[in-house]
């Protein structure tokens, strides 16, 4: 095996995207290939290798534009109200309907319901024709040898349309570049393989791809590879063969058995190894045998982000097309963004509209995070020279949705639970182009969200340990005289997750302190964890008795995978995040959790669809089945502030 350099560059990414093309370039790698000729109706989407002529012209005659009667237009000079001119049919006038053919010597059509029969011989009209009128003369859309597309052109239904018109049956296209994408790792199963400990599904070949397909391109699949030197040569060699661009997915980085930059070397050049960009520093860029070639690092957002940057460009200039550009939109970021300094940020959001104000809600950052890519509506680009962003900061955001199917948003802020995601699906079902977006920040979290105006409403279930009272003086607090409504969604019971068969025998929450149990904590700021320390407190338990009191998730669901996984033994939160991931449940108390929603918002469109749907029968039925939980007030007003 040959031994590998292990180093990466930190690039920047402006400057490595214009290396890797002038490289490019300069060896004609980027030219597109061998123009093809292909049916027209087979044409949309591709793109003209050279300008397209008519072949003949359109029309082809001179035709009737209107349902009446051709006449020579002299013969009608003079017709008025008060003065007709009476003309007979088929020595001065001849009917004609729509693109009939003008009969020869005539010169205009008037329209039939300027007509006026006298008898089947005669007709009488008004008002006198123009030369012309009415009348589709030859070659009005094209004329014989008239260009009707010129060369670099990507054909749409309407071109195709024009060029059949126009007599062009073929048409010269580049061909559809050919890109092959090889995932690599000794871990990788197909999906729907059996799962074990380590195994991990192959998904990113199958992104790549279809973003290929989006782009013009067509993937070409490579078998999951191990992380085996000779045979990764041998894949990339017989890939090679078939494409115009190659991919490598995963082992772009330094690591043991991270063979990719080897052997971009060993079989051809590297111009590029290391961007200054997060996620996705480790790709590599260069060429082999001419062609382009691209090692994307493994993890799912780092590799559709270093994808997009690097592999997109180079499929568009090989079709003759520049790349489009996003549309972007100003929006207010709506909670503590923090970055590192030195590298570049590319970081999924979700947008919604409260008012007049775009507000940016960051999704999870992680480079495995296949959670952002499904649910993100742009990308917030944080320079490489900044410490992120605080809240309220005005910032640019590159879509990655039509702005319509974000601007009609309820945007839900606070603490998590599963009916807002049932509230989510049956919204865009029954009002399309409408969507509920929930951001999960907990109860403290979404109050202050609503108290500065970047959410609809938030969900709360805030224990008040003085009244005993759920949300009420909570609210009241956080915004500060602002006046809202609690809207109340379900009462649910709160108890211990532990898995099936409970094997540590937890009963009570004094078992949390027993030796060898771990447990998993929600985050500061939530409501669980609020009333966690308030039953702890109640039953004097010191939160540093428990192992695990630290650690921190932001869901009932992240508890309850948590538990399932078998990284922790118990997590405090709701019986449906048991019941979906076939848990036990122990319960230790109802708990109110209610809607927070500014009085000024009450009566707005984002607001009255989830109103109305709280009250829907239909949807209170299908709610009425999930375990854990009470909706005998779902929909009502349980307090005003």
């Amino acid at each position: 095996m040959k031994a590998k350099q292990r180093y990466l560059d930190n690039v920047p990414w402006g400057k490595a995207l214009f290396t890797y093309l002038a490289s490019l370039e300069k060896m004609g790698a980027l030219a597109p290939g061998k123009p093809e000729k292909i049916p027209v109706t087979e044409a949309r989407g591709r793109v003209t290798a050279k300008p397209v002529f008519a072949q003949v012209s359109s029309p082809h005659y001179n035709a009737a534009a209107m349902d009446g009667i051709a006449v020579r237009s002299e013969d009608t000079y003079g017709a008025t109200e008060t003065s007709p001119v009476q003309l007979r049919l088929g020595t001065d006038a001849v009917v004609v309907d729509t693109g009939d053919p003008l009969p020869e010597g005539f010169n205009a059509v008037i329209m039939i319901e300027d007509v006026h029969f006298l008898d089947e011989n005669t007709v009488e009209v008004i008002s006198p024709a123009v030369p012309w009128q009415h009348v589709r003369v030859v070659g009005e859309d094209f004329v014989e040898t008239e260009m009707v597309l010129p060369s670099h052109q990507q054909i749409r239904p309407y071109d195709i349309g024009g060029m059949l018109t126009a007599g062009v049956t073929e048409v010269e296209v580049y061909p559809r570049p050919r890109v092959a994408l090889i995932p690599t790792g000794t871990e990788l199963i197909a999906p729907g393989d059996e799962l074990k400990p380590g195994s991990v599904i192959e998904s990113n070949s199958r992104t790549l791809g279809a973003l290929v397909e989006e782009w013009g391109g067509i993937p070409v699949y490579g078998p999951r590879t191990p992380d085996d030197y000779r045979l990764l040569r041998e894949v990339i060699l017989e890939y090679l063969e078939q494409a115009d661009i190659l991919a490598v997915i995963a082992g772009s980085s330094a690591g043991r058995e991270d063979y990719t930059v080897s052997l971009f070397r060993e079989l051809g050049e590297v111009f590029i190894h290391g961007v200054a960009i997060r996620p996705g520093k480790p790709v590599i860029l260069g060429a082999i045998q001419g062609k382009p070639v691209i090692g994307v690092p493994g993890y799912p957002v780092s590799a559709t982000l270093t994808f997009e940057m690097f592999a997109k460009p180079v499929i568009y200039r090989k079709q003759g097309l520049p790349v489009p550009e996003r549309p972007r939109v100003q929006g207010i970021i709506g909670r503590k963004m923090a970055s590192s300094l030195g590298a570049e940020e590319f970081v999924r959001v979700r947008l919604g509209r409260v008012r007049e104000r775009v507000v940016v809600q960051p999704l999870p950052r992680g480079a495995g995070s296949v959670t952002s890519l499904v649910r993100a509506d742009g990308i917030l680009r944080v320079p490489a020279f900044s410490e992120g962003f605080g809240p309220g900061t005005q910032v640019e955001v590159e879509l990655l949705r039509p702005w319509q199917e974000i601007e009609k948003s309820t945007v839900v802020v606070g603490s998590h639970d599963l009916v807002l995601d049932l509230i989510a699906d049956t919204i865009q079902r029954k009002h399309p182009g409408h969507r509920l977006i929930s951001s999960h920040v907990g109860s403290m979290g979404g109050l202050t969200a609503v108290a500065r105006g970047e959410a609809h409403l938030a969900g709360i279930h805030l224990l008040d340990e003085e009244t005993g009272e759920y949300n009420l003086s909570f609210a009241k607090k956080v915004l500060a005289g602002k006046p809202f409504i609690l809207l109340n969604l379900a009462y649910r019971i709160q108890g211990l997750i532990v898995p099936r068969g409970n094997p540590k025998e937890i009963r009570q929450l004094k078992d949390l302190t027993r030796k060898g149990v771990r447990f998993i904590n929600r985050q500061r700021g939530s409501g669980t964890r609020l009333l966690l320390d308030y039953l702890l407190r109640q039953q004097g338990i010191s939160p540093e008795e428990i192992e695990g009191y630290q650690r921190e998730e932001y869901t009932h669901m992240a508890v309850a995978v948590a538990v399932a996984s078998g990284s922790a033994d118990v997590g405090l939160g709701i019986q449906a995040a048991a019941d979906a991931l076939d848990l036990d449940f122990i319960p230790i108390g109802e708990e109110r959790y209610d809607l927070c929603i500014p009085r000024e918002l009450w009566d707005t469109e984002e607001v009255r669809i989830v109103r109305e749907l709280l009250t829907d029968d239909d949807f209170r039925e299908s709610i009425g089945k999930l375990r854990g939980y009470d909706f005998r007030d779902c929909g009502k007003v349980v307090g005003e502030g």
